[in-house]
């Protein structure tokens, strides 16, 4: 069994980056990716913006290689895109080499087409085909995903609200620890609709002006899309064939403070919780977090609930710490691979990215994120990812240090 768990390859198309380079050189640029929306008609177009991936649907299909197909959702292709780049950067090239199995997470899954589909059927029920909504459940996409790498061995779907991600990434790394799998592809995919964009706006939640994280006078969250993928692989399939190791997976965590239906615990407990786990599960001390990537939405409930968590841990040791979705959006279910590869992005580069739309302090905190790019020793990055319903999770990946393994 693998004691250790090595990332050796990532994919993302975001608001920022329709993949890995074009995403950091925009995270280095500063480049938000959020504005207004042009992807569906919508009474909120020119009132309420989003972060949207700058290709349509069409271009998708196109650069997929799966043109004039009729039964692929968004959230399907921009996540076979990115797993696509993803095993491309760990320089796979025979996926039934080594036991592969596909962990993907979403919370929208085939939304967009099924929207689509009820607006039509309500016009003229005699229109209404299977076929239109047969994708609308999460793992539709999950299965289109594998069928394009060709994954076999095992293949699941997790939905954990905005942790979907993150606890893929801990399921796949178990599976890896424990034996069963060698490698796995784990991340997630989403795409926005007009679904998610409604419920959160009924929820109050949304920022008019985009989000601004862990600011004062902070207004709430910007929806976005994408997806990001993580190759992870077994310490003996990376010492045997000599593989570049992008970031090692010291330790995760996850916890359930079931405060509320969509709230975070005021005290930040499942936060708390979540990130001591991750912290003591890779054998650190909390002062040997380089850089947090924080959840971070913008939310008046959640930046307090984690500025808090976050001080409870460090004290007065907070280490440098940003939200990144100023640049791609809250990505819902894709969130957490989305930041997991900007934390490696942050290792790899010695680089901690901005917190967009900062100016303010909370009165509440003691701290404040960090406001511009700038060059930092870094071994060990946290990144939080928090859902509804209380789900929480944290991972540290670390920086690999050739004669570490």
């Amino acid at each position: 069994m693998s004691k250790r768990v090595f990332i050796t390859g990532i994919g993302i198309v975001c608001a920022i980056g329709k993949n890995v380079e074009e995403t950091f050189q925009s995270l280095l640029a500063g480049k938000t990716g959020i504005g207004e929306i042009t992807l569906f008609n919508t009474m909120h177009k020119g009132i309420i913006p989003m972060a949207e991936v700058k290709m349509t649907t069409e271009e998708l299909l196109e650069e997929v290689g799966k043109a004039g197909k009729k039964n692929l959702t968004r959230t399907a292709l921009l996540g076979m895109k990115a797993a696509k780049e993803a095993l491309g950067s760990a320089g796979i090239s025979n996926i039934h080499q080594y036991k592969t199995g596909l962990i993907s997470a979403s919370t929208v899954g085939g939304m967009d087409r099924s929207e689509d589909f009820y607006a039509s059927f309500l016009s003229d029920p005699a229109r209404g085909r299977l076929i239109d909504v047969v994708n609308h459940d999460c793992g539709d996409s999950t299965e289109r995903i594998a069928s394009h790498l060709g994954i076999s061995d095992l293949v699941t779907t997790i939905s954990t609200a905005c942790s979907s991600s993150v606890n893929a990434l801990m399921f796949g790394s178990n599976l890896i620890k424990t034996g069963q799998l060698d490698r796995v592809v784990v991340g997630g995919t989403d795409a926005v609709t007009r679904f998610t964009l409604n419920g959160f706006n009924t929820l109050m939640i949304l920022d008019k002006t985009g989000c601004h994280p862990f600011d004062e006078n902070r207004a709430g969250l910007t929806l976005g899309e994408g997806a990001a993928f993580l190759v992870l692989e077994s310490e003996e399939v990376v010492m045997k064939d000599g593989k570049n190791i992008l970031a090692e997976v010291s330790g995760y965590g996850n916890a359930n403070d079931a405060y509320h239906q969509t709230a975070s615990s005021p005290d930040g407990t499942g936060a708390f919780m979540a990130m001591s786990k991750a912290i003591a599960m890779s054998k650190l001390q909390p002062n040997d977090i380089d850089y947090i990537n924080v959840h971070g939405t913008g939310t008046q409930n959640n930046d307090l609930s984690e500025g808090i968590a976050i001080e409870r841990i460090f004290g007065e040791h907070v280490p440098p710490y940003s939200s990144t979705k100023g640049f791609t959006g809250h990505t819902l279910g894709a969130a957490g691979a989305v930041e997991a590869v900007i934390s490696v992005l942050a290792l790899k580069h010695q680089v901690v990215f901005s917190n967009l739309g900062f100016s303010i302090p909370m009165k509440e905190l003691h701290n404040r994120p960090v406001t511009t790019n700038h060059n930092a020793s870094i071994r060990h990055v946290l990144s939080n990812s928090f859902g509804f319903g209380g789900n929480n999770s944290a991972v540290v990946l670390s920086r690999y240090v050739t004669g570490d393994a």
